[in-house]
């Protein structure tokens, strides 16, 4: 669960212990082109205070105009659309073609949100599933490939920790990637025994831990909301990881390292009793093909490629490191050939 939706959770629960009523608002299905997936959440009290997404502003002010007009009247939950026609899009400020839907829901106790957010802070993946006739909704363990699902009757949602990274190595390249790996919204783990790196990292909102990477690894428990990255070019360290990580459900384990290194690599960790399978699973060398060459655009490539893969994206061979390094030295032999003819 993303930081935003985290205080939507805390701010109703506080505002329905103060006395206060509140509105839910839950994205539930999206058409075309949407600002906020699925999933996103906004809270509106009863005097127009807000917190939370569901859109760039637009569809916030108009919830928050019809609340101060009017109070919360509803006593149940109600699904509503908005971006049906092309005057409403442009008055919403949605993208050409984008609908969204919604579910509106007047908090009460019977709403369970204070026991949601325990859940959430807990540290516990929990699916919340809402009657729309009654208003009532209960929780229960999830899967992390669950996702929302509404049929008019009832809203699924999935509540849960937020994803995790394990960042192999605390050199200047970790400390890039681990920027903007916070403000994609992860919960970064940096490790590295080596004193001389740990001992000068100051990246905010990450952990910095000091034990051998596999031991980690294990430690971390990791699951299928969890990344692992190795970065310090160090065998004896990023096969550690790598070794364990593989056998877990994390949904991306990669290293950093040449197309020559990489092969070296796969060939290192067969010796540590990992399948054929497992070993297709280490995404290397790692990141999409951007042409990237300086430490920070090397951690845009790094994390465009973990975003697609948490996304769903199949990466087309053309972006692929590997592949289109290949490609684009084939291509370049090839004009240098061209070239020799006219000498």
């Amino acid at each position: 669960m993303d930081s935003v939706n985290l205080e939507v959770l805390k701010s109703s629960a506080r505002w329905l212990a103060q006395g206060h009523r509140a509105l839910l608002v839950t994205v539930v299905k999206t058409w075309g082109s949407s600002p906020r997936p699925e999933g996103a959440m906004l809270a509106v009290r009863d005097d127009g205070a807000v917190v939370g997404s569901v859109s760039g502003g637009c569809i916030e002010d108009d919830l928050i105009d019809r609340l101060r007009q009017r109070g919360i009247e509803q006593t149940k939950p109600e699904a509503v659309k908005y971006g049906i026609t092309a005057e409403e899009a442009h008055r919403f400020d949605l993208p050409c073609g984008g609908t969204i839907q919604l579910v509106l829901e007047p908090l009460t106790k019977a709403s369970g949100i204070a026991e949601l957010y325990e859940a959430v802070e807990a540290g516990r993946l929990v699916a919340r599933t809402l009657d729309m006739e009654t208003g009532v909704a209960h929780i229960d363990s999830a899967q992390a490939t669950d996702g929302v699902d509404f049929n008019d009757k009832r809203l699924l949602t999935i509540h849960g920790p937020r994803y995790r990274m394990l960042v192999i190595g605390a050199g200047q390249l970790s400390r890039y990637l681990c920027n903007i790996a916070v403000g994609l919204d992860y919960q970064v783990t940096v490790c590295d025994p080596r004193e001389e790196y740990t001992d000068e990292w100051n990246v905010p909102g990450t952990k910095v831990v000091r034990t051998m990477p596999d031991d980690t690894v294990l430690d971390m428990k990791l699951d299928e909301r969890c990344a692992v990255i190795a970065l310090t070019h160090d065998p004896k360290l990023d096969d550690l990881a790598l070794m364990e990580a593989l056998k877990t459900p994390a949904f991306y384990v990669g290293a950093l390292g040449s197309r020559r290194n990489n092969a070296a690599r796969r060939e290192r960790l067969k010796e540590f009793d990992l399948t054929e399978t497992e070993l297709a699973r280490l995404h290397g060398p790692v990141g999409i093909y951007i042409g990237s060459r300086t430490p920070p655009e090397i951690a845009v490539s790094i994390l465009a490629e973990v975003t697609a893969v948490k996304n769903g994206v199949i990466m087309p061979p053309s972006l692929q490191v590997g592949a289109a390094k290949t490609a684009h030295g084939m291509v370049s032999s090839f004009v240098d050939s061209e070239l020799a003819c006219f000498a």
